[in-house]
């Protein structure tokens, strides 16, 4: 398996199953639009993220978190100048974690994902946790791959709590 190294993201959220990513990759205007919703906070309880009253789907586009071309939240993301700052390509190298960047997360599932990943990442190492997270995201029920948050297969539509 061939990495991309603009995917591994300091936080432990893989960019190579991102919807943002995914979405900008397939140029899917309506996957597009739907994350623009969710951006908004159109999806009670799974969190919004800030400065995001204005985003539309040409802000939906990111080719990976260490690229040159970010989401415009991951411009801002604390985390990933935390570990900047730090010296550190990730948080599985920093003895504070989970500090009050990774507490106060704003996306109800990114924060599930990182507190999972983190500890996973130290144990197993880089290389490991990525082959994992591409592993995590396929439909059990019908083997169509998905993306990160997603909650039912755009497939077969089968539930899915694959994070």
């Amino acid at each position: 398996m061939t990495i991309n190294p603009d995917f591994i993201s300091p936080c432990g959220l893989y960019c190579g199953v991102c919807a943002i990513y995914i979405a900008d990759r397939d140029k899917n205007l309506k996957f597009k639009e739907r994350l623009v919703g969710l951006y908004k906070g159109g999806i009670p309880g799974k969190g919004t993220l800030p400065n995001s009253e204005n985003i539309s789907a040409q802000d939906i586009r990111c080719k990976g978190c260490l690229s040159d071309e970010l989401f415009m939240h991951c411009k801002q993301c604390e985390i990933r100048d935390c570990t900047s700052r730090k010296g550190y390509s990730g948080c599985h190298e920093c003895d504070e974690f989970p500090c009050p960047h990774i507490e106060n997360f704003p996306m109800t599932v990114g924060k599930k994902v990182i507190l999972r990943v983190v500890p996973y990442r130290r144990k197993v190492g880089t290389q490991k946790w990525i082959q994992d997270e591409e592993a995590r995201y396929f439909c059990p029920e019908c083997g169509n791959k998905v993306y990160r948050g997603v909650v039912s297969c755009n497939q077969c539509r089968a539930q899915l709590d694959l994070d």
